[in-house]
Order: C-alpha cells, then sequence, then structure tokens
C-alpha cells in the first residue's frame, strides 16, 4: 500500500493524507524472485537469509511445500513464527487503541493498511486481503483505494497468481478513471505491463513499459534495470524496425540502464544484431539472451522457447525478404552455423507459413515465395474505416448532446 506513515513533531496532531503518502515495498519482489533462481540453481542461503530478514514464517512453509529440496530448518521457522505473533499483536493493540479513543478513519485505515502490509510482508496473503479489504471500507479517499488494490496486485504478481493480478487490475483501472493522479495511474501502468508481458501479451506490454521507462518511479514492483529488460525484451518483439530503434536501441533511459545491468546488455545487442543485419552475431546473443536473461527470471522464463523460436522466424524473414533466391550455404554462412542446422531450423517454420519460402534441397537453394497482400490491405482499409466511423457517429453523439 502506498500509505506509509510519516514522522510528525506532536503525536496529538491531526495527520492528513500527505502523512500516508510513499510506498512500502511489500512484499519484497526480490525474495520471490530468489525463491525462483533457489529453486533451479539448488543454491538457497540468500533464499533463507531473505526470509529471515523479512520474518516470512508463512511464506517459508508456503516455499517447503513448494519446493522439495529446499532446505527446512523448524529452529528457524519457530523464531519467524514468534516474531510474526509479536508484530501481529502489537498492530491489533494499535487498532483496538484507535477504536477505543475514536479516532479519525483516515487513522483507523491506515493501522489497518499496516497489519495488511505486515501480512504481506511475511506472505501470508489469506490474511492479508482480508485486512485490506478492511482498510478498504473505510471512509478513506479514492487515492487510499487505488493504492490497496496495487498493493493486492502486488501481492498476485509475488506469487506469480495472474488471474488474480488481472482481477485486481481491472478494479483499480476502473477506479483510475473515476480520479487516479499522475503518479498513481503511471504506477498502474508499469504493474499492467509486467502482468501482460507475464501472460505473454507482449504487443500491449511493449507500449505500457515503455512508456513506464520515462517516469519511473514504482521500485516497490521492480527495479528500473528490470523495467529496462522487460521494455526491451517486448519491444524486440513487437516494434517494427523504426520503432524499435528509437525506442529501445537509441533510448536514453536504456542506455544510461545498460552499464549496470548485463542482462539489459544481452537484450540489446540482439536488438542491434538485428537492427543492423549483422546476421554472424545473431546466435550468439540469442543464446546470451536465454542465458542472462530468460532463464532467471521469475516472468519471462516461462516464454523461453517461444522468445527464441520467434526471434529466428524474425531474423530469417528479414534476410529472405530481401531476396528472390538464396542459396542455402550462403545463407548458413551468413549466421555462421551449418547448412544442416539451418536446413532442419527453416523446416520447423516453413510448413506452417511462419516463413514464406520452399527450399530446394537438390539444388540447394531458398525460393522465396511474398503472399499477395491485397486481402490484408483490403482488411486493414475495412478496419480503418470502422474505427472513423465509430470515431464521427461518438462525435455527432457529443455534439447532439451539447446542442440538447
Amino acid at each position: 500500500m502506498t500509505i506509509n506513515k510519516k514522522t510528525t513533531k506532536s503525536n496529538n496532531k491531526k495527520k492528513t493524507i500527505s502523512d500516508y503518502d510513499t510506498v512500502n515495498k511489500v512484499p519484497n519482489y526480490e525474495v520471490s524472485e530468489l525463491a525462483f533462481v533457489s529453486k533451479n540453481t539448488k543454491q538457497y542461503d540468500a533464499l533463507i537469509a531473505a526470509i529471515q530478514k523479512e520474518e516470512m514464517a508463512p511464506y517459508y512453509l508456503y516455499l517447503k511445500e513448494q519446493d522439495t529440496n529446499m532446505p527446512f530448518d523448524q529452529t528457524i521457522y519457530e523464531q519467524l513464527v514468534q516474531k510474526n505473533s509479536e508484530k501481529i499483536k502489537e498492530l491489533k493493540d494499535e487498532i483496538t487503541k484507535n477504536e477505543e479513543n475514536d479516532e479519525g478513519e483516515l487513522e483507523k485505515a491506515y493501522c489497518w493498511v499496516k497489519l495488511g502490509e505486515y501480512y504481506a510482508q511475511i506472505g501470508d496473503v489469506e490474511n492479508s486481503l482480508t485486512t485490506f479489504e478492511k482498510a478498504s471500507s473505510a471512509s478513506i479517499s479514492l487515492g487510499g483505494k487505488i493504492d490497496i488494490m496495487l498493493t493486492i496486485v502486488r501481492i498476485a504478481l509475488f506469487f506469480n497468481d495472474q488471474v488474480k493480478a488481472q482481477e485486481k487490475l481491472n478494479q483499480a483501472d476502473e477506479m483510475i478513471e473515476k480520479g487516479g493522479d499522475w503518479e498513481r495511474r503511471n504506477r498502474f501502468k508499469t504493474y499492467k505491463g509486467i502482468h501482460l508481458m507475464a501472460i505473454r501479451n507482449f504487443q500491449e506490454a511493449s507500449e505500457l513499459l515503455v512508456d513506464s521507462l520515462t517516469a519511473f518511479t514504482s521500485l516497490e514492483i521492480a527495479s528500473y534495470e528490470d523495467i529496462a529488460v522487460y521494455a526491451s525484451v517486448c519491444g524486440i518483439l513487437s516494434l517494427n524496425r523504426n520503432d524499435l530503434k528509437t525506442k529501445i536501441i537509441d533510448s536514453p533511459e536504456v542506455l544510461v540502464a545498460m552499464s549496470t545491468s548485463e542482462p539489459l546488455q544481452a537484450i540489446i545487442s540482439l536488438a542491434i544484431s538485428l537492427y543492423t543485419s549483422d546476421y554472424s552475431s545473431f546466435f550468439p546473443f540469442l543464446l546470451q539472451t536465454r542465458e542472462k536473461v530468460f532463464l532467471p527470471s521469475k516472468f519471462l522464463n516461462p516464454h523461453t522457447d517461444f522468445f527464441l523460436r520467434q526471434m529466428r522466424i524474425k531474423v530469417y524473414s528479414q534476410l529472405l525478404q530481401s531476396y528472390k533466391t538464396l542459396s542455402l550455404k550462403s545463407m548458413a554462412d551468413s549466421f555462421g552455423v551449418s547448412i544442416e542446422f539451418l536446413d532442419s531450423d527453416l523446416g520447423k517454420f516453413i510448413p506452417t507459413k511462419q516463413l514464406n519460402c520452399v527450399i530446394d534441397r537438390v539444388n540447394g537453394i531458398i525460393e522465396t515465395n511474398r503472399p499477395d497482400n491485397k486481402d490484408a490491405q483490403f482488411n486493414c482499409l475495412i478496419k480503418q474505416s470502422d474505427s472513423l466511423i465509430s470515431k464521427l457517429q461518438k462525435y455527432v453523439a457529443s455534439v447532439k448532446i451539447t446542442s440538447d
């Protein structure tokens, strides 16, 4: 939740909305990412240290059930349970005190938010959601309700529950349309971009994540370097050549983040290889992107094979569109691969019409057969016409309402 209590000069001073106006990093997304990496590498020391720091007894137990290889120390668990019980009692006592003293609605809501955030911090999903519902039902501002909804989205993304994330994003969107401020709109844009990327909607995710880079403040959900990587991955898959150059390769925001991010360096090197048609470096950078960007990422890992396949289709299509016929040897030499590998790889995409060409293995050539695009142009014209008619109808209706 973005409400965070600031220190006041006097405990008796009535608090205002500005006293609850920073974003807390709960749950800590880095722990979830550590859990993903640890499960794959079987290295758990950093994860367990992070769990202890965040006092995450419920999450520790949850991971034990999810990953049978993770070492589970009963003593550590009991110590964390004790810390959780003490902190929860303290927060509940504060709620009781505020209710007995009949404090204002904002103060009461803040107390519920603090408890909900602690539940979220330790990985107790059920209690965190119940508590946030109580906080949201209080007479707080629309902005406060949006903050609560975005916190629940963070919890869903922490556990990679994309169904719950979608549900809460829809609710947050409705609230924001009623009066969300600039900062909350930007945070929503980042959250939704991550969710869309996670469910493989790279086109829409690209638009949101690229826009997020210019005014990124959502450090509670991801680092700046992470967002730059996500935007670059989605961009290289969905942007056309010119937009890839201006929005990703030459982006000042991406260039700034590159110096401290090996994953970003890998994906940008791949993008440059594609843009400049430097085919000899394409496969090395593609493999590097697989190792440094996709495999270690909780959100991107499930899409590794899809990404590798789509990038090969994209680069093959880019080379073939310049030729009517091309020898297999020449194309293989361009990519620095064997003829056998290229023949086999192209054969995965030709039967499904993902590449518009045929292989003449006897003569060792590839013949392109570009489809007639008149139907596509006609469909595009119809779609644009429908959009124009819809806009004109809305305009006419608005003019009529105004005149009435």
